[in-house]
């Protein structure tokens, strides 16, 4: 983050009264307890980190004389009065054209992408449709079973945050699960089929700063993982319904402030548009387990996800493909080399990839 505050840290409030002593920070929030106990989330560049004790008490002590009554009308506020203005019922989300179809999103946001060594990341679901989402959002454990990461509800159209953790926790994500159930409130609905995908990202991404690609639900490059699309789960598992259930109808003392922001999605954003696509072909990339495929039947799979690439990208000229094969025998390359020679000749340039960031085992192709 540009901003200098941490947590501990005591501040006041650039363009308002108050301050206190930061306890949490999410996103670009900081959490400021004040010294009557209550948390107030600011945006950081609104908090002034104060440098000792006498500043702050002489700023705690200008507070008081600007707003003597900001204690009182917070007592106040945790005894409601028996005539106080009854809560409104909940709004009903606007539905939108099209948000009956399920699309879900797992992205990973890095907080600062120029220091990958060692900043933090950010994880969020886009829920990019018109039903409520129960999930999980899970880790597998080193004995085999699973660990809940975070649980709860998301509402149409929201991107939620779902934790923050920095460059020592990410080895806990070499596999990771997304549990989800979807519904409608108070009308009917066409039922969804009970989504379970599990990913093995390839962690070292993490570190590489072109594994951060441009996606239509972020503002800056991440790396993201289809959940669903187009009411397809991406990647099939086993769901465990009644783990689900009493994942979310637990609550946790952070779901309170979770922050979540509306899903805005770029209409105009083009796969690639703005950098390199890049297509891991190692076929533990395409399936979860090759038990009972022959030799043959990979490398088939593989062309398969080759072909389809390619044959969705052949309208955009000028875009630029890497295919990672890996060096290995070079049978898959030369399948690849095979493919660009006969199936789509004339209509792209080939290269080696970037040695410095592929290494030997990559192509790349640029469409004409």
């Amino acid at each position: 983050m540009a901003s200098s505050v941490k947590i501990g840290d005591t501040v006041r409030f650039l363009n308002s009264v108050g301050g206190g002593r930061v306890t949490r920070i999410e996103a670009n929030m900081a959490f400021v307890t004040d010294e009557d106990g209550f948390d107030t989330p600011v945006l950081l560049k609104e908090c002034v980190v104060v440098d000792n004790s006498t500043a702050w008490e002489r700023a705690q002590a200008k507070n008081r004389q600007e707003a003597p009554a900001v204690s009182a009308v917070k007592e106040a506020e945790k005894t409601p009065s028996k005539d106080s203005t009854p809560v409104e019922p909940e709004v009903e989300p606007t539905e939108v054209e099209g948000g009956d179809i399920l699309n879900l999103v797992l992205g990973f946001e890095a907080d600062d992408l120029k220091r990958l060594s060692d900043t933090s990341y950010f994880a969020y679901l886009v829920n990019d449709s018109n039903y409520y989402l129960y999930f999980t959002y899970m880790s597998a454990a080193a004995d085999g079973g699973w660990t809940t990461r975070y649980a709860g509800i998301v509402e149409p159209g929201i991107q939620v945050l779902l934790e923050e953790f920095g460059k020592d926790a990410v080895s806990s994500l070499e596999r990771i699960a997304i549990q989800a159930v979807a519904f409608k409130k108070g009308k009917e609905f066409a039922m969804k089929t009970p989504v379970s995908v599990e990913i093995k990202p390839d962690i070292t991404k993490f570190f590489k700063l072109h594994c951060f690609k441009s996606n239509p639900y972020f503002e800056t490059p991440v790396i993201a993982f289809d959940i669903v699309k187009n009411d397809v789960p991406c990647v099939r598992g086993q769901l465990d319904v009644e783990k689900l259930v009493q994942s979310v109808s637990k609550p946790k003392p952070a779901d309170k402030k979770r922050i979540k922001r509306p899903v805005v999605k770029n209409t105009d954003y083009r796969p690639g548009a703005s950098g390199i696509i890049e297509v891991d072909l190692h076929i533990d990339e395409l399936v979860d387990t090759t038990a009972g495929m022959s030799n043959a039947d990979m490398l088939n799979l593989q062309v398969d996800e080759f072909r389809k690439v390619m044959d969705s990208n052949l309208a955009n000229k000028g875009q630029k493909i890497v295919f990672i094969h890996g060096k290995g025998d070079g049978v898959l390359r030369h399948a690849l080399v095979k493919e660009l020679n006969h199936r789509y000749k004339g209509k792209v340039e080939v290269q080696d990839a970037s040695f410095r960031e592929y290494g030997f085992g990559a192509t790349q192709v640029t469409i004409r």
